[in-house]
């Protein structure tokens, strides 16, 4: 409909042109958006503002000259000028209802476009360091990243969805050694545990299966030795992240290749269940891409050799530095260091080159709000390796306070006080968690409210949409209690122009947003705007219904009940369709409690 309009008023500007002589520019961009209310019709256009100052008259004048030079459309039922300037439509109602019909034939697939262009392009999301459980923050990260790739695909992207695992690096040696210790424990070998370790209840369930996998293989000879000559921890008035590094390197020199083993069977473990929790949370990937082995097969150093050859590094005090301050950052970066050792961020380069070495057009990072600093050191990572910085796109997603009972729950992975995802998905289910963490937008922070979560009532959002697609269910099976005649979708479809109730337009022009809706959510990355529109379709739905003077939807005029059962079958596909691209069931039977009016 947008597009016959922006024909219709091209053609007004051309026939101005011709009759009144105006020379108006045809390139200035102008909108048509709709309107807020529909007393002003259904759409509106901006078009005589934007072009007034070049016509010379003011934008009521201009307008009035536009309006009248609107070709005739059978789409559009009248156009009229309002205050400053801007030119309303109204859609004819009976093209308008031809709506319906659309969404019947294309079902599943009403709302794809193919404004992507099958454009390759790679999104990177969660890929939470395999040194614990995920968590509630993690969820929404899970969340949005699977809603975005979705809406992304059904948009017309070639998408590719991929998790970087951290698993090469200090963090992953913390993890190891805080294994090993527990293990330690588990085998009559106790051993001081550092301030700096990982002290979740996970961490002693790794070690335990690590005991029954070793057996006591990793014990050690001479338990002295693990504590002689360390540096203080913090606790003992030292540097904790000296005694951690100090611990490491003792763990090393004692296993021998034991230390190996203890690292490997801690990854696998941990990465196991963060993908065993991903998929129970309905999301998947296409690539898991480590960065050990990114490292082991030297994409590191083939890397920083390209970067090398374009004249981006060089050395001092020691270090191999990344000359990224004149590419945008906000200071240079080393990239390897005094001890020969490469840096994360050298990492991050070889992986931003194995993005686009695949062939990726772009490749988006969805990042927590605390990676705001990787926006500039990515993009000069980008210009460092000769590549355009605008294929680099990366998303911030900020965090999640959870509260029950009205208190905010503390996490800090470290010290084991968060509550995991899968204790989330326990307590209010997959469906309102992936919901409620795509219903805001993701550059807002949000307030996780577990009761609300759980409540049965149309305070509840996906409560409230998913109760919409249930109640259409249920129209439709008390069609066949009552003996009448089956649902005919092309009889339904003959006899849309019987839908003449506002309440009936009204849900009409909702479902007619969805495309529109899709794309926008996927050019602006932002999932709840798919969400908020469903929230207005179940809105639109429950008005229907409940709305005064009630509308008998299984009338005894079979032409008339099968037009409303046409409309709550394109109100229930759409449901359906936008549910399930933000990983939401659209359920056929709810509960609905007594206190909880829908």
């Amino acid at each position: 409909m947008k597009e016959h309009l922006v024909q219709l008023l091209q053609e007004a500007l051309l026939n101005l042109k011709r009759q009144q002589k105006l020379d108006l520019p045809t390139d200035l961009p102008f909108t048509i958006e709709r309107t807020r209310s529909r007393e002003h019709g259904d759409f509106a256009s901006n078009i005589a503002m934007v072009l007034a100052r070049h016509a010379k008259m003011s934008p009521m004048d201009l307008g009035a000259l536009i309006v009248k030079a609107i070709p005739e459309s059978r789409q559009v039922d009248k156009v009229n000028l309002a205050k400053p300037g801007f030119i309303n439509f109204t859609a004819n109602r009976t093209c308008l209802l031809g709506v319906l019909k659309r969404i019947s034939e294309q079902a599943a697939d009403y709302g794809r476009s193919n404004i992507g262009e099958d454009e390759p392009i790679t999104v990177e999301y969660v890929s939470a360091n395999p040194t614990g459980p995920l968590h509630v923050g993690h969820g929404r990260m899970a969340a949005f990243g699977a809603s975005l790739t979705a809406i992304l695909a059904h948009a017309g992207y070639d998408v590719q969805r991929e998790y970087y695992v951290n698993d090469y690096g200090r963090q992953m040696d913390i993890l190891a050694t805080s294994v090993w210790l527990r293990y330690l424990e588990l085998t009559g070998q106790p051993a001081r545990f550092p301030d700096n370790g990982y002290r979740g209840d996970y961490v002693i369930e790794v070690a335990r299966q690590l005991r029954v996998h070793e057996g006591d293989a990793l014990r050690l000879d001479s338990p002295a030795e693990l504590a002689a000559g360390l540096p203080p921890d913090e606790s003992q008035g030292g540097d904790k992240e000296t005694h951690v590094d100090a611990l490491i390197s003792r763990a090393r020199s004692l296993l021998g290749a034991g230390y190996e083993r203890v690292y490997d069977f801690a990854l696998a473990r941990l990465r196991g269940a963060i993908r065993e929790e991903l998929g129970a949370f309905g999301v998947q990937f296409d690539e898991w891409c480590s960065e050990r082995g990114l490292a082991r097969s030297g994409a590191i150093e083939a890397a920083l050799e390209q970067m090398r050859g374009l004249g981006h590094l060089y050395e001092k005090d020691g270090a191999l530095w990344f000359r990224s301050s004149v590419l945008g950052d906000e200071k240079d970066r080393v990239v390897v260091r005094e001890n020969g050792q490469s840096t994360y961020f050298a990492s991050d380069i070889a992986y931003l080159k194995h993005k686009f070495d695949r062939g990726y057009a772009k490749a988006v990072y969805v990042l927590g709000a605390d990676h705001h600093g990787y926006i500039g050191r990515l993009k000069a990572a980008a210009r460092g390796l000769g590549m355009d910085p605008d294929r680099v796109e990366i998303v911030l997603v900020q965090f999640v306070y959870l509260y029950k009972d009205g208190v905010e729950v503390a996490m800090g992975k470290r010290e084991g006080k968060f509550v995991t995802l899968r204790d989330l998905r326990d307590e209010v289910g997959n469906d309102a968690a992936r919901f409620f963490y795509v219903m805001r937008s993701h550059e807002q922070s949000l307030d996780f409210d577990l009761e609300l979560a759980k409540k049965q009532s149309a305070d509840n959002p996906v409560f409230y949409v998913q109760y919409a697609h249930a109640r259409i269910c249920a129209v439709f099976r008390r069609l066949e209690d009552r003996g009448l005649p089956k649902y005919i979708p092309a009889t339904g479809e003959a006899a849309r122009t019987q839908l003449t109730e506002d309440r009936e337009i009204e849900l009409v022009t909702a479902l007619l947003r969805l495309p529109e809706t899709i794309e926008n959510a996927a050019r602006l990355r932002a999932p709840h705007i798919l969400a908020n529109y469903l929230r207005e379709v179940a809105a639109a739905l429950h008005a229907y219904y409940d709305g005064e003077p009630r509308i008998e939807l299984l009338c005894d005029n079979d032409e008339l009940r099968n037009a409303r059962l046409l409309l709550l079958s394109a109100t229930r596909q759409v449901l359906g369709n936008g549910l399930k691209l933000l990983g939401v069931s659209a359920p056929e039977v709810m509960e609905r409690k007594s206190d909880g009016a829908v």
